[in-house]
């Protein structure tokens, strides 16, 4: 599945013609308009209606997919959380690449304009607040960061000296909290922090906690 697949403009999609699709293809267009419609009503107006409105689907259609509209929420989250990190893995070639170049082209993926733009990061900022409130989101949210500071740990455990000022642990952890703070900002202006400086700023972070 390509990010094109789940990503969608922030609007309600035009009612489509009654004809036989894949399953699956049926399932990609619905998480998509789940997508949509999160990034513009926030978990709480992303109801099973609002979510039929943005799709031009049935209500019905939905219940048919999905047992009810928070299993298509948790569903949508979990099959983000393994597509960001199946590109991540797939750009950064943690295990191929010099380590300092893997570590570049992580925070290019990361940054990437399929997964940087106004409806993942909205929806994505709405499933954070599902993760606060709801313990399945919370074991979904949970088993992401471990794989992805996982793919990242692979990249800096090839650097010489990684652990020289600090343990690895923590300096993982630091470039998390960058990266992510960087993502919000790049949400909220992509102006004030365009993509390129915000891998600028990840790289320098990683040099510094490094001493490269």
């Amino acid at each position: 599945m390509t990010p094109d697949d789940t990503l969608c403009a922030a609007k309600p999609l035009a009612k489509r013609k009654r004809e036989r699709q894949d399953p699956a293809e049926r399932r990609r267009h619905l998480v998509a308009a789940t997508v949509a419609c999160l990034a513009k009503l926030g978990p709480r107006g992303a109801t099973g209606r609002e979510i039929c409105r943005f799709a031009g689907v049935s209500h019905g259609l939905v219940r048919h997919y999905f047992s009810n509209p928070d299993n298509l929420l948790l569903e949508t989250y979990a099959d983000l959380c393994e597509q960001l990190l199946a590109h991540i893995e797939e750009k950064a070639k943690p295990d191929a690449d010099e380590p300092w170049t893997a570590l570049h082209h992580f925070f290019v993926a990361t940054f990437n304009d399929d997964w940087a733009s106004a409806d993942i990061i909205g929806a994505w900022m709405a499933f954070w607040q599902l993760v606060r409130s709801r313990e399945d989101f919370a074991a979904v949210s949970e088993a992401y960061n471990l794989r992805q500071r996982a793919i990242l740990e692979r990249i800096v455990r090839r650097i010489p000296g990684a652990e020289r000022r600090a343990p690895l642990a923590d300096s993982i952890a630091i470039l998390s909290a960058v990266t992510d703070g960087l993502w919000i900002e790049y949400y909220l202006s992509d102006a004030r922090t365009p993509a390129d400086r915000a891998v600028a700023l990840c790289d320098l972070t990683a040099r510094s906690i490094f001493g490269a």
